[in-house]
């Protein structure tokens, strides 16, 4: 889950301190989405990660609302991911990746998706992690948000995104050079 960053620099100290009152206040309103786990043991590990703190107010700024969703005991890391109602305002019109990109003749996006999160130090949200985020509450009902693909159907041109409509969560495919509007993707992070 933990993807390299190029661009995180340490966030002054006002940008910390707000980050972290927007987090802690998101995790309390939220307490359904990890009903077992406090607020006090979260703190102690953004405090001790500047590059997590950096990517967590990234996600923040594109309007992803980030919230933490679980907890991996293995690894001792909790997951915040993207929990905003809709895929984020700021990571909108992208195709899936650099490969995507370039094979687009014109009209091209700024960017795509994977670059993007790279950039961010997230990770596109898995098809399982999609499913569990939709457990925890619907998102996604009038957007779409584009989802880590396998390499088999990436090789064949390919790119997966899901949304939730009538009821239900779809995933679907499409030409990983598309882009819309209305599709952006959703990160994920351990910290």
């Amino acid at each position: 889950m933990d993807a390299k960053n190029n661009s995180s620099q340490p966030l002054a100290s006002k940008q910390k301190k707000d980050i972290l009152a927007v987090l802690e206040n998101r995790f309390g309103l939220h307490m359904h989405r990890h009903e077992e786990l406090t607020w006090t043991s979260v703190l102690e590990k953004l405090e001790a990660d500047d590059e997590k703190l950096w990517s967590l107010n990234e996600m923040e700024a594109s309007d992803g609302e980030p919230d933490v969703v679980g907890y991996d005991r293995e690894e001792n890391k909790y997951l915040f991911c993207d929990c905003s109602p809709e895929s984020p305002k700021g990571r909108r019109s992208v195709c899936y990746d650099r490969e995507a990109l370039e094979a687009r003749k014109k009209y091209k996006p700024e960017t795509s998706a994977v670059e993007m999160a790279q950039a961010m130090g997230v990770e596109l949200l898995t098809e399982e992690q999609y499913h569990a985020l939709q457990k925890l509450e619907k998102v996604d009902t009038k957007t779409s948000s584009w989802i880590q693909t396998p390499e088999e159907i990436r090789n064949l041109g390919g790119a997966l995104f899901g949304d939730h409509r009538y009821g239900r969560t779809f995933i679907y495919h499409n030409g990983a050079e598309s882009y819309y509007a209305a599709r952006g993707f959703r990160g994920i992070l351990k910290v």
